[in-house]
């Protein structure tokens, strides 16, 4: 028998009511549990002075560990602030303070003690990713390393008080050698102390390994299956110093002879740089000499020839041939060289510093050279690492620079009052620039005091910029970098150990110092080696800025992470097959607004971290996006390799050439000064 039609919705509004109530009882029990502590951390984001005396409970004792992550918030105004901006209102002078009051110590940690038991509470009971446990470890080994810094003590009189600053040192050696055995007991890495100078040259003897058989699966799909290779290949670095962990020193340069060839199936010799994990564009010499003079480095061909049977003499066909020997013209003799590189027989290999760059010479005979690259420097190069299909029966270093300049502070940090920050003004700004250091930067940080920030409109206050470091393993580092921040009064010190994965939170601490700390409308990530033209940057966010919320930078569309090799990024690190757009990291800028919904969905746990910072961005702008309009502003100008002409941002500029750009500026000139 048919149920009649009156009956089916009287059951389906009994079964959604019991629905309903059970949801709502779920609802009242969530809001029992978790309503307090969203109450507590909406009252320390307003500010709220019930939270003043927190750091006297015993939950915030100095002897107990701390487990998290530290960000800025507007409590700032009141602690850690005070330390580093508020300094410039009492009488200062400018000599370096040997001392620091350790009240000013306790300001620093004031926000690290507060939001200790709330992310306590919060944390306790959820599993941490892999990027918050290396989180949590670097802010373990950061609060450490700053309760160091607090105690630490100089030894003897008063002159060595400042040997830190001043970064004295031992002389460094006017050469060095070591066996093949010694190299290899050194994990294939030979110490420059002081890296090296024009005129200095390195000689390696080795001998190449016979080939040996791999297999190559890209190129198994090429051949239908066959993917063996015969492979004999070395690399020859000149590294200079990583600034932190997790992230490669850079690479000065990249010397890579391939016996076998490579995919051109015949022997080459590549030279590259690389630099924070980025590579340039390659210089590959494959027999062919050089003609044209822009090949020419200190008047030396980038690439010598060597006899190749697949190539025939483009300057001169048969018919020109005839023609001179008909004529009676005499032909220039040539020699021809074989590849320098032979499998089982020894070799002597020479790299020599220029002028102009690096000449490689082998068995005494030129073979390659290559011009220096901007953002790279002689002295740095100290490190050189000898790998691959190789014996190295020993090397030798000679004519050696005898000091560092990276050890002698005093050449870089001028301490004068003309480069002290001014205070954070009361009223609100238009742009606040936030610039990602690493502690050892002292030299990139001393240039961009002395150029970009004296931009007029930094002068007025009409834009600030301060420089966001974490800690070093080194306390002298640490010790030299907190008397830096004491002086200059422009630096922020992240107590959490610094790692290349975890610049991600450097730039959250930028977002939240510039909506609490400064209200400024538009916040810009920068890092210390891109100058910046502050006026340009302003007058293009009036230009387009709308109604709408600002995403402004070099935009990337469709990027696909890579799933191997260096920049190997996991499926359970990114799902998903291409990235958001996103803007390059040495210099973009957000609206006031996305700022701020980035520093509170972190504070509710509600913001996805990735270890790549510009593409984390990204991210948090499409969350953004999602709910209110964004204006993506695309522009090459804000420059992501080297410099353009009418540029906006510079990036891998080094301090000599921070030098240049601001005094080209000062002439009315927006060029690049493409020179090291």
């Amino acid at each position: 028998m048919k149920r009649p039609k009156s009956e089916a919705p009287g059951g389906r509004r009994l079964k959604l009511s019991h629905f309903l109530i059970g949801i709502a009882a779920l609802y009242l029990v969530f809001i029992s549990v978790k309503f307090p502590q969203f109450l507590e951390m909406a009252m320390m984001l307003s500010g709220n002075d019930s939270f003043a005396d927190l750091h006297r409970s015993p939950a915030f004792d100095h002897d107990e560990p701390y487990q998290y992550k530290p960000l800025f918030s507007s409590v700032e105004h009141d602690a850690f602030n005070h330390r580093l901006e508020d300094n410039q209102n009492q009488s200062q002078s400018p000599k370096v303070q040997t001392g620091s009051s350790q009240q000013e110590d306790h300001n620093l940690l004031l926000y690290s003690h507060m939001m200790e038991e709330v992310m306590r509470r919060q944390n306790k009971t959820s599993d941490l990713q892999e990027l918050e446990k290396m989180a949590d470890e670097a802010w373990l080994l950061g609060l450490k390393a700053w309760k160091e810094v607090e105690g630490y003590k100089f030894e003897g009189n008063e002159n060595e008080q400042t040997a830190v600053v001043e970064g004295k040192s031992e002389p460094c050696p006017s050469s060095v050698s070591l066996s093949g055995e010694e190299l290899v007991r050194a994990g294939d890495m030979m110490f420059l102390p002081c890296g090296l100078a024009g005129g200095s040259s390195i000689t390696i003897l080795g001998t190449p390994h016979v080939a040996h058989e791999e297999y190559v699966p890209q190129l198994a799909r090429l051949r239908h299956g066959d993917g063996r290779v015969l492979i004999s290949q070395f690399k020859v670095e000149l590294q200079g110093l990583k600034a932190v962990d997790g992230e490669d020193p850079p690479k000065i340069l990249h010397l890579n002879p391939r016996l076998k060839g490579d995919w051109s199936q015949r022997p080459v010799i590549e030279h590259n740089t690389c630099y924070r994990m980025q590579w340039g564009r390659a210089q590959r010499c494959e027999g062919i000499h050089s003609f044209n003079d822009d090949d020419l480095v200190d008047g030396l061909a980038k690439c010598e020839k060597w006899v190749r049977s697949d190539v025939i003499d483009p300057k001169e066909s048969k018919t020109t041939s005839w023609l001179r020997r008909f004529i009676g013209r005499a032909k220039k003799p040539e020699m021809t060289w074989p590849f320098p590189f032979v499998e089982g027989r020894m070799f002597v290999l020479t790299i020599q510093a220029g002028v102009e760059g690096y000449h490689i010479y082998v068995g005494g005979r030129h073979v390659t050279s290559f011009a220096y690259r901007t953002g790279f420097s002689l002295e740095d190069a100290t490190g050189l690492e000898v790998k691959g299909d190789v014996d190295v029966h020993s090397i030798y270093a000679t004519s050696l620079p005898l000091s560092h300049r990276s050890f002698s502070l005093q050449r870089v940090l001028e301490m004068s009052e003309k480069w002290q920050s001014y205070p954070l003004p009361r009223s609100p700004i238009q742009l606040f620039i936030g610039i990602l250091s690493a502690s050892n930067h002292f030299a990139e940080r001393m240039a961009i005091r002395k150029t970009w920030m004296q931009s007029a409109a930094i002068k007025s206050s009409e834009v600030v910029a301060r420089f966001f470091v974490a800690l070093n393993q080194r306390n002298e580092v640490n010790a030299a970098l907190k008397k830096e921040a004491d002086y200059f009064g422009d630096t922020l010190i992240i107590p959490f150990m610094d790692r290349y994965e975890l610049v991600v939170l450097k730039t959250l601490a930028i977002c939240e110092y510039g909506v609490y700390n400064l209200s400024a409308a538009y916040i810009m990530k920068s890092d210390d080696d891109t100058f910046i033209r502050v006026d340009s940057v302003l007058k293009e966010i009036d230009r387009v800025k709308s109604k709408s919320s600002l995403y402004m930078g070099n935009l990337n569309l469709m990027h696909r992470p890579l799933r191997s090799g260096k920049w190997a990024v996991t499926y359970e690190e990114w799902p998903e097959a291409v990235y958001p757009p996103y803007a390059n990291g040495p210099g973009y800028i957000i609206s006031n607004d996305i700022a701020r919904f980035i520093t509170s969905h972190y504070a509710n746990q509600s913001l996805r971290l990735f270890k790549m910072e510009d593409v984390s961005m990204g991210l948090w702008v499409e969350q953004f996006n999602s709910s209110k309009t964004v204006q993506y502003s695309h522009n090459w100008k804000f420059c992501q390799f080297g410099c353009l002409e009418n540029y906006f941002t510079a990036h891998y500029q080094s301090p000599r050439q921070m030098i240049c750009l601001w005094g080209k500026l000062g002439r009315g000139w927006a060029h690049c000064c493409n020179f090291r």
